[in-house]
This record gives C-alpha cells, structure tokens and sequence, in this order.
C-alpha cells in the first residue's frame, strides 16, 4: 500500500502544510497580503508607492508566520514600524488588518480543497499513515472545518499553537517536529508536504524521511534547492504508478 502513495519505505506519518498544499487558501492569503500591503504603502508613500508584488510574497511571506512575514517584507523596504503601535501602525497592527481581511474573504468566497489533495488524503488514510497539519496559519481549525477535511488529521499545529507553546516559525523545524511529536512518531519517519520555500527548508532542518515540494506558482527548481526530495504540481501525481 505505501507504493500506492509515492513515499519511501519506513515512511507512517504524514505532515501536511495547508494552505496551497491541501486548499485553495493560498490564493486568498495572497489577495489579502497585496490588498493589506498596498493600502499601507499608498497611505505612506502616495503616488510614488511601489506595490506588494507575487515575488515579495513568496520571498518574505510565504509559509511564515504573519508578524515575521509583516517584518520581513517591510525589512526589504527599508521600512521600520514601532512595535508597540503608539501611532496606529505596528507588525501586529499591519497582520491583524491582513487576517481580519482574510477572514472576510474566506466567508465570501469559502474554502475549496484541491481535488488531487482530497484524492491524496484519502489514499493514505486507506493505507493506515496518521496524519497531521502543520500551518504557520492562525486559521488552520477554522478552515479544514470548512473544506470538510478535519476528519483526516489526528493532529493540527497552526499558528496558534506556535504561539501557545512559543515554537519558532518556518523556516525552523519546530512546528513540524511538534507535529511529529504529536502523531508519535520520529522525524525520520514522517514525509512533509509544502508549497513554500520556507515550509521545505523547514522538513529539510528537521531531518525529516521524505520533504514533498508541491508547485502551484512555477517554483519548482527553487523547491529543490531549498530541500525537497521530489517536487509534484498536485499531490494526485504521487498516486500515478510509476512506470
């Protein structure tokens, strides 16, 4: 049964990121990102502004944290907030207007998983692998609930918890190794599957058995040089029987 799912031998135990791996919420992140972006730049730069573009989000955003990817973007810009806010505007200021955006969004648009992935989860539910979630995202419960994949994970570890326990963010290991922890098994025994740059750098630092870089954006060599052992564009091709 693993070959039916594309992993190594020794493989029980699967970490998935979720959004951009499991769900379409990748796309809404990045919405949510460029439109939170764009209003600060605007409102302190005026016509002369340069836009939150699809290369800082991958480079600075991406798979993070939301106050590292707030500090990291607005780093590259030259641009230091307070962090206690005293003027309205702080890291955590700048990330709660971004999640309070993106949650008006998923309630608009709702949350879709992607057809491969479902097929994906399904198939190693069937060959006895326990599955956890690991998502830097502070909505991880509130989406698997709406995308009706709660049922397959045995344990999330989402922004929340990060926060709870003080895990470091990707590209650390922490939270993946907390997932690891969770499901019972060593890192050596588990796969990770991730979309960001900073997600498989954090599967490679763990020391994990197999790192699974999943390409919706055209980053596929990018995966690879930061870690991943086999790069897919939808988790359904590692069902594919090798020829």
């Amino acid at each position: 049964m693993r070959e039916t799912v594309g992993l190594p031998v020794g493989i029980t135990a699967c970490l998935f990121d979720l959004d951009g791996v499991l769900t379409n919420t990748a796309e809404l992140h990045r919405k949510a990102w460029k439109a939170t972006f764009d209003e600060f730049l605007r409102a302190r730069d005026g016509a002369d502004f340069r836009p939150f573009t699809e290369d800082d989000y991958l480079r600075y955003v991406d798979g993070r944290l939301r106050v590292d990817g707030v500090r990291g973007f607005l780093d590259s810009r030259g641009i230091s907030l307070p962090e206690d806010g005293s003027d309205g505007d702080s890291p955590t200021a700048v990330a709660t207007r971004k999640n309070d955006l993106l949650e008006k969004i998923i309630t608009e648009q709702g949350v879709t998983p992607y057809p491969g992935s479902l097929r994906y989860l399904e198939a190693a539910e069937r060959a006895g692998l326990a599955i956890g979630v690991v998502t830097s995202s502070a909505n991880g419960e509130r989406v698997l609930a709406a995308a009706d994949l709660s049922r397959f994970v045995r344990v999330r570890v989402d922004g929340v918890v990060i926060e709870r326990d003080g895990l470091r963010g990707k590209p650390a290991p922490d939270a993946f190794l907390a997932g690891a922890r969770g499901l019972g098994v060593e890192p050596a025994q588990a796969a990770v599957f991730e979309d960001a740059l900073s997600g498989v750098e954090a599967g490679r630092a763990g020391g994990f058995g197999h790192v699974v870089g999943v390409d919706r954006t055209g980053q596929a060599a990018a995966l690879h040089d930061h870690g991943a052992d086999v790069v897919v564009a939808d988790l359904a091709e590692l069902l594919e029987p090798k020829p």
